[in-house]
């Protein structure tokens, strides 16, 4: 894993504070930069988001015809498997029920989705953990638009879970009837993530 930024330090935490701290974390001012490579850059214009059943492409969007998708805003705590912990992120995005939607799909057609992104990249997630607005396609953070580094022009938001399942540069969401591991999961993290629960390795519960 590539650490492109400093951590800035460990804010001490208030009660209200701790109460919101999964196990084993801290919290940071910063926004830290880690990837599993180099950074990515696609242009928006060569950008487009796809969702595939099998082999079956059921929708895809470019630049254009996703920015005009309903947009949600979204202001949420993020959690870190290197146990850094940033409070009261805000993002824009489009939710994983628009999309849906915006697909034709009344609901999932499959329970487990493998999202694939730029530089090869992947990460497996049940649809139940994206689903009900508990997750996003991002394209702004703090109303800006997301840079490369933090995974721009688009990248996953599924902030209950610890920040490597928000799998920057994302292009393609695979709908698939078993739970494939994707990259880190393949090589012995947890295939789901919870942070509540610690489950960082594939041996924890």
């Amino acid at each position: 894993m590539h650490i492109t930024r400093e951590f800035k330090g460990k804010a001490r935490p208030d009660a209200a504070t701790r109460d919101r701290l999964p196990p084993g974390q801290f919290v940071t001012s910063d926004f830290p930069i880690l990837t599993a490579g180099p950074t990515q850059r696609t242009g928006l214009n060569d950008w487009t988001l796809s969702v595939q059943l099998g082999g079956k492409l059921l929708a895809r969007w470019d630049w254009k015809e996703f920015a005009a998708l309903p947009q949600t805003e979204m202001k949420t705590d993020i959690h870190c498997v290197t146990k850094w912990s940033k409070l009261d992120t805000r993002w824009r995005g489009v939710t994983i029920d628009d999309l849906l939607q915006a697909a034709g799909l009344a609901e999932s057609p499959a329970g487990f989705v493998m999202a694939h992104c730029d530089g090869g990249y992947s990460t497996n997630y049940t649809i139940a953990d994206l689903i009900d607005r508990r997750a996003m396609v991002a394209t702004h953070y703090e109303d800006s638009p997301l840079p490369a580094s933090h995974g721009g022009p688009a990248r996953m938001l599924v902030p209950h879970l610890y920040f490597w399942k928000s799998a920057k540069w994302v292009r393609r969401l695979a709908f698939k009837e078993q739970n494939v591991p994707g990259f880190w999961e393949s090589l012995g993290y947890h295939l789901r993530g919870d942070p509540w629960r610690e489950q960082r390795y594939s041996g924890d519960e």
